[in-house]
């Protein structure tokens, strides 16, 4: 199982012949991390201005209730970059991306419901059980990789102020 900055990569293959990338994250005192989640499909549900105000209200909330400083961030129209330190010695990423991720998919599936239901379509998975659900991000907990020396930090800012630069959606990066 090779072990790469930040997390450690291996491979699941189950009966029927799937394979599955196992991703396990490393929670370190002193590392901040760089994290990168997708929407399902890769879908632009991050385009709305509603839809980004309930991640930004997600993400300061999560702040607050999991206690970390947020270092950089940007939302893109299909995934968010998000740059963070954890305060404490004793946390979880797990519960951040969850803090993060679960109202905004929350607020997202309500809205859909009674707004845009043939968008809520688009989400929508059936199990081979008949077990039906809503997914707005994509499964897993996306990219996270601990970042310790101080001009990663500095690289990983600059990584995610330019990317909308160059994705085309601004002309100049925030400052």
């Amino acid at each position: 199982m090779p072990v790469l900055v930040g997390f450690t990569i291996g491979v699941m293959r189950y009966e029927s012949g799937v394979v599955r990338k196992l991703r396990h994250t490393h929670n370190l005192p002193g590392h901040a991390h760089e994290l990168t989640f997708s929407c399902y499909r890769r879908l632009p549900l991050l385009s709305r201005d509603r839809t980004r105000e309930w991640f930004i209200e997600a993400l300061q909330n999560a702040r607050n209730r999991q206690k970390f400083q947020i270092w950089a961030y940007v939302v893109m129209p299909e995934h968010a970059h998000v740059l963070i330190f954890p305060q404490s010695d004793d946390y979880s990423i797990a519960d951040i991306l969850k803090g993060i991720k679960q109202p905004v998919s929350q607020h997202a599936c309500l809205y859909l419901r009674k707004h845009a239901p043939q968008w809520l379509e688009k989400l929508k998975i059936t199990w081979p059980s008949g077990r039906m659900e809503y997914r707005f991000w994509a499964q897993g907990g996306g990219y996270d990789r601990n970042v310790v020396e101080p001009k990663t930090a500095w690289a990983s800012v600059e990584y995610i102020n330019n990317n909308p630069v160059r994705r085309g959606l601004v002309t100049i990066a925030a400052k």
